[in-house]
């Protein structure tokens, strides 16, 4: 039995080192977002495109922001690229209650694969139908994407 618990014991001290570890890798956890409360791999069907760098990333971004604040409404969220080479895409919940559940996220994620489902990109290489916002981010070069209420939750997507 006490064999049993000193396991145990070990075991959550190894995971909580693994953890530790990833979040002190996370230079923006604590600043743009809190630590990550769960993430997920995603193997990307689509190839990042040839010309696919940092301005790339960052003119996305940008035109995501600009649409969004386009809206007769206050945006419910703000987005950004960080990263040496704008590689980590950063969507903050900007309203209390909302973007606070894994649920919330893969719901923004959905909405944002409908948005790249009907782009002339996706529909030009006939795959409008099979990729994901996920794929979309694969093409131009993100490896991580954050969703956060701001608060207390934060989901991570490494993208393989």
């Amino acid at each position: 039995m006490a064999r049993t618990g000193l396991r145990r014991m070990a075991l959550g001290a190894a995971m909580l080192a693994v953890v530790g570890a990833a979040y002190a890798e996370d230079r923006h956890a604590g600043y743009y977002y809190p630590p990550a409360t769960s993430s997920e791999t995603y193997e990307a069907r689509a190839l990042t495109l040839a010309d696919s760098d940092r301005a790339r990333r960052i003119g996305f971004v940008t035109l995501l922001t600009k649409q969004l604040l386009a809206q007769p409404y206050a945006p419910e969220f703000a987005v950004f690229a960080k990263g040496e080479q704008a590689e980590k895409l950063i969507f903050v919940g900007l309203q209390d209650g909302r973007l606070n559940t894994i649920y919330r996220a893969r719901a923004l994620f959905a909405n944002l694969t409908a948005v790249a489902r009907d782009s002339e990109l996706f529909r030009d290489y006939g795959v409008e139908d099979v990729f994901t916002f996920f794929d979309l981010c694969k093409l131009l070069g993100f490896e991580q994407i954050t969703v956060t209420d701001g608060r207390d939750f934060a989901h991570q997507v490494l993208i393989k």
